[in-house]
Parts: structure tokens; sequence; C-alpha cells
């Protein structure tokens, strides 16, 4: 009975209704840790537009870029809103995003290291320092600062800092200079490139009969349609723009070298047979010497020992046009031509 007295004694103390009425956690509860992931804040001073956030964000909806309203002073700012019902706070946006400071912070864990940047890009950008002329616009007409720089005069892309946003490829005044290369779908762009090689080999192969008359400063020219290998290629990855940039770096690169054999004017004299290194030409005595295209290197050995002109050697080259609008169909130009070097 005692304790129940000292229980109802207890709650009718002042100082004890007080504490009820005003309680709260301590400091070290309520405050947020410096680590602790919020819903990213946006500092849309700070943002380029590259839109890498809304490309690595996995919540449909939880953000979207926008454009202020421009004026007679100054364009409008793109920039991205977050939608806080949708976010799932994983802070995927803030490790991707490229400006330094960061236009979209969630707390420190996502301040990362430059060399553990992951973005969200199919392509990647290269420079071919052959044929890169030193002009600098890529330089100038990059967003993101540092991302193209030059060291021992030699201009280089840092692939951590770029965004992939093409603007370099825009600006740059020499084709191959600068190439946008996909780092997505690799087995299907393997396959493309053997299709279009294997094509352009058959289709120079139907016509030895015309190439192996030419005489030395005499040029071949024919043209593929186009159409067909464009359908084969979606078939194998169905992105049209990606596959018409594959097969325009294919033809812009490839220079082919063309064998050609007339048997009518071996004396079966083996010399060729010698000298072969990968056992393409060999000796019969029943069908003489005879050559395996599918062995054959294109080495121009037997087309340098043979002294009475059965093989003939070319390089062909290759251009694709692509059509301008459905009327036009695509073609790639071929230009095949005498090789110079000499027969020894």
């Amino acid at each position: 009975m005692s304790s129940v007295i000292w229980y109802l004694y207890e709650f009718a103390r002042k100082s004890w209704a007080e504490k009820f009425a005003a309680a709260k956690s301590g400091h070290d509860i309520v405050e947020k840790p410096a680590r602790f992931r919020d819903f990213p804040q946006v500092f849309k001073e700070r943002c380029i537009g590259c839109g890498a956030c809304t490309a690595a964000c996995p919540a449909p909806g939880a953000i979207k870029l926008v454009r202020d309203g421009d004026n007679s002073q100054e364009e409008g700012l793109t920039y991205p809103v977050i939608g806080v019902g949708a976010c799932i706070r994983c802070g995927f946006c803030a490790e991707v995003c490229p400006t330094d400071p960061k236009a979209l912070e969630c707390g420190e864990n996502h301040l990362i290291r430059e060399e553990f940047t992951i973005l969200p890009v199919d392509k990647m950008f290269v420079i071919d320092d052959y044929l890169c002329i030193r002009c600098r616009k890529c330089m100038k007409a990059c967003q993101v600062d540092g991302a193209i720089y030059e060291e021992d005069n030699k201009i280089a892309i840092d692939q951590s800092k770029c965004i992939a946003c093409g603007d370099c490829l825009k600006n740059c005044p020499v084709k191959g200079a600068l190439k946008g290369i996909y780092i997505a779908n690799v087995e299907e762009q393997k396959q493309i490139i053997n299709m279009v090689v294997q094509t352009l080999e058959k289709t120079i192969e139907d016509r030895q009969d015309e190439i192996k008359n030419l005489q030395a400063n005499e040029v071949f020219k024919m043209e593929l349609n186009a159409s067909d290998l464009m359908e084969r290629s979606l078939q194998i990855l169905p992105k049209e723009e990606m596959v018409i940039d594959l097969i325009e770096k294919v033809t812009d690169r490839l220079k082919l070298r063309v064998i050609t054999w007339d048997e009518e004017k071996c004396t079966q004299c083996r010399l060729c047979v010698e000298e072969c290194p990968s056992g393409a030409i060999s000796y019969d005595e029943e069908y003489g010497v005879k050559r395996d295209p599918d062995k054959c290197l294109r080495c121009s050995t037997c087309y340098q020992t043979c002294p009475f002109g059965v093989a003939g050697y070319y390089v062909a080259k290759f251009l694709f046009k692509g059509s301008s609008d459905d009327s036009e169909e695509s073609v790639i130009l071929i230009t095949l031509k005498p090789s110079n070097l000499p027969i020894i």
C-alpha cells in the first residue's frame, strides 16, 4: 500500500510533470552524422545539364532535368529536380555528377574519389594522336574542367571526368582524330565488324577476273548496296544509329589487301610454295601448284617472289555513304588499285 502512495506522490510532483511535458531526446541521438545519406541537395548554378544523374537513377520519377526560361540578360539554367516521394536516397546521382564542386550532394559518403566515378554512358571518346593536329578546339568545347588536357604536346581525355556529351567530337575539324567508341554490346559489335569485312572480301572476290587485268596506274571502282548489310546488322544489334556509326568506322579504317591468282601464267616453278609462310600455296603432282584463299595471310610474299606474274597484289579502300533520305539507299564505295610493292 505504501508503494502505491509513493508512486502517486512522485507523479504529482511539479518537476516530474514538467519533464514529462517537455520530454526530448539528447543531442547525440538527434544530430545527423556527416555521412548520413539524405535526399539529394541540388545546387543548380553548378549544373551543366549533362543528364548523367537522370541516367544513373534507378527509381522512376525520382529525378528529372528542367530548364528555367530565358530572359534578356541570360539563358535559363538547366538543373535536376528531385521527386522526394519517389527518391530512394541511393546516392547514385551524386556519385556520377561530374562537376567540381558537385551539383548534387547527399552526404560525405558520396564525395567519392575521381578514379571511382562511374558515368552511365554507352560511348567513350578517345583521341587518335596520329591524326590530331593539336588545334585544341576540343578542349575549348569541353564543359568539364580537366576532362580534356594537354600533356607532352599531346591532347588526351581523362575518362574519369568525361561525361560523353560529344561536344568535343562535334568541334573536331579532322575526321577520325576524335572517335566515339561504343562500350556496350561489344560481342554484337564484333559480329557486325566480321560480317562487314567478310561481305567486302566476298564482293571483291567475285570481281577478280576484272581486277587482275588492271594496269599499274589504273583504278578499279565499284559500289556495294549496303541495304542488305544494314538489315543483317540490325538483326544482330537493333540500334540503327549505333550500326551506322559502326559500319562507317569499319569502312573508314579498313584497308584491305587483295591477292589474285592467274593459273594460266603459272609454270610450276614452285618458288612460291617454298616462300609462303602460312602453307596457303601447295604443290600436288596431279593438280600442280594450288592456292587456298582461306589460309592466305595476304602478306604479298608470293607476289614479290613469282617472276611470271601469277599472283596479283592490290589494295582496296572503302567509304560508307549513308542515305540522306528515304529515297536514297546506303552504299559502300570501293576503290581498288595495284600495289606499288616491287617484285623481287
